[in-house]
């Protein structure tokens, strides 16, 4: 039986840069306020590595009212409105993240027009880019960066954003955090998500699912949904749903 139904956000949620699919995402809203009513329906919620006030917007849109994952292992709950790392902020442990946003901010920003520093992230450090060959331009750049100065942490990317992260603090981490709050083991979650990031995640839990329009690190990770972003999401969901009721 899954208790839990875990999405990531760019690329699964909604397109980056691009209108939401308000329909689909409708739909997943209500059978997420059905499962508050149904034993087959589990609920929804978010693990991405965008920053807190954007996975807080969406939760609202989904209604999710179970913790949420946020920079791939940050976790805010509800109750209490509490925020868990599982980093410490405060004992320096985060001085590589602060360096490399400096560096950002000041060396590779400026010379690309279309990008922005993920300025609100707590944990690591990000940029979002929608021009596809800049994108991929920073990301060189990046890999150069933390190869040379910085070769414990971890390099992420997507065809829209780079981020580097501290070892460890990814998206596996995140479910676990999940897990462990609210009691339900990763063979009882599923997942979907479209990037590399996603990988540790999809290859620890019960269901894992791909969009059509993931990395194919991703799609040889989970099953292929052979539908888009949202519709994608949605589709996950009803075969969720399918599943539990052969129980």
């Amino acid at each position: 039986m899954i208790k839990l139904f875990v999405t990531d956000l760019d690329g699964c949620i909604s397109h980056p840069f691009k209108t939401p699919d308000w329909e689909a995402i409708n739909r997943i809203r209500e059978l997420n306020l059905e499962s508050r009513k149904s034993d087959h329906i589990p609920p929804i919620t978010l693990c991405t590595g965008r920053p807190f006030p954007y996975a807080e917007a969406v939760a609202q849109w989904l209604d999710v009212r179970v913790p949420f994952i946020f920079e791939s292992a940050g976790m805010f709950s509800w109750e209490g409105y509490h925020i868990e790392t599982a980093l410490s902020t405060s004992d320096g442990e985060l001085n590589p993240i602060l360096e490399l946003k400096s560096w950002l901010k000041k060396e590779v920003i400026p010379n690309y027009p279309a990008a922005v520093l993920e300025f609100t992230k707590m944990m690591d450090a990000g940029v979002v880019c929608q021009d596809l060959e800049m994108n991929e331009q920073i990301h060189q750049r990046v890999l150069e960066k933390v190869g040379k100065d910085y070769p414990d942490l971890e390099v992420h990317a997507t065809e829209i954003s780079v981020n580097i992260l501290m070892p460890g603090n990814d998206k596996l981490q995140g479910i676990k955090l999940l897990s462990e709050a609210l009691d339900i083991n990763l063979d009882e979650m599923a997942y979907i998500g479209d990037s590399s990031g996603d990988v540790p995640a999809l290859k620890s839990v019960k269901m894992p699912f791909a969009p059509i329009n993931a990395h194919q690190l991703a799609k040889n990770s989970g099953e292929v949904i052979e539908l888009d972003t949202t519709k994608a999401v949605l589709e996950a969901y009803h075969r969720i749903i399918e599943y539990n009721r052969s129980f």
